[in-house]
């Protein structure tokens, strides 16, 4: 029985102080991506696309249009910026930083609302330093998580450590190879830490682990960790990645991609957990 005040599981609802919260942080959000020189782009709730963003396609939710073509609703919106930018708007634009402010939606009835940035042939770098405006801008004190996909993907490839021992941080196992450099990697959290272990490892790391050390000596905020063996979900992701955390709790992610001849860097807030990181930083 559903009682008439049910919502599906996974889905939003915010009225009062909430929605006036929300409502300021996409305001607040919204003028700082401007001065940025970021224009705002609201792309279709439906895609033709969204299997090359999302790695499991059980996450997808799957309708059909009137020629009964499989469509799903936005789960990401990183790839549809890029690519709406680029072939349908096409020489209609020479704007190469875009934003957006809207819900994406996983299966069964996952609404997650975001807001997002997309810089094409843009760096890192600089994406990285606009995210830390943000936080900067709304007051939240996050906790910037710095990673290198090619890590694990290379260890995996080359010394046949299976890809799902990254991807569900089985520590332990990772621990237990006959690999010892490895075991060093797992225990790397600092830029200090990192610095030594980029002598212990094979030849084919060091210049993935010199990235992310470049990086960080470039990145002017200094609430940072260093996870070189943590590999990222999405499917779109090619080299450096960041996450950003406040008590264990994801409020925000980015990094570089390739998709086909486009490259572009950006990241995604998660607005719902603003939110409630904001909610609880009030009450304390």
């Amino acid at each position: 029985m559903i009682f008439e005040h049910e919502i599906p599981a996974g889905s939003r609802l915010y009225f009062g102080s909430s929605a006036k919260l929300k409502r300021e942080i996409e305001k607040r959000a919204s003028e700082i991506l401007a001065e940025n020189g970021f224009e705002e782009i609201s792309t279709p709730l439906f895609s033709h696309h969204q299997h090359i963003s999302v790695r499991d396609p059980k996450e997808l939710i799957r309708v059909a249009d009137p020629q009964n073509r499989e469509v799903t609703l936005r789960a990401d919106s990183t790839i549809d910026v890029v690519r709406l930018v680029t072939k349908r708007l096409g020489r209609s634009t020479d704007q190469k930083r875009w934003f957006y402010i809207q819900p994406v939606y996983r299966y069964p009835t996952q609404e997650l609302n975001q807001i997002g940035a997309e810089c094409i042939d843009g760096t890192l770098d600089e994406m990285l330093g606009v995210m830390m405006e943000l936080f900067d801008a709304l007051e939240v004190d996050a906790l910037l998580q710095v990673s290198n996909i090619q890590i694990p993907v290379l260890i995996s490839t080359h010394f046949n450590i299976p890809l799902e021992w990254f991807s569900t941080m089985q520590v332990e196992k990772l621990l237990g190879t006959e690999y010892k450099w490895l075991a060093k990697l797992a225990k790397v959290h600092t830029i200090e830490d990192l610095a030594s272990a980029i002598d212990a490892v094979p030849d084919l790391l060091r210049p993935e682990l010199e990235k992310i050390h470049g990086l960080i000596e470039r990145c002017s905020d200094k609430r940072c960790v260093v996870a070189p063996l943590f590999y990222a979900k999405m499917r779109y992701y090619d080299g450096l990645f960041f996450n950003c955390f406040k008590d264990n709790t994801q409020l925000a992610s980015g990094g570089h991609f390739v998709n086909e001849d486009i490259t572009a860097a950006g990241f995604a807030l998660y607005t719902d957990a603003l939110i409630e990181a904001k909610r609880k930083g009030t009450e304390e």
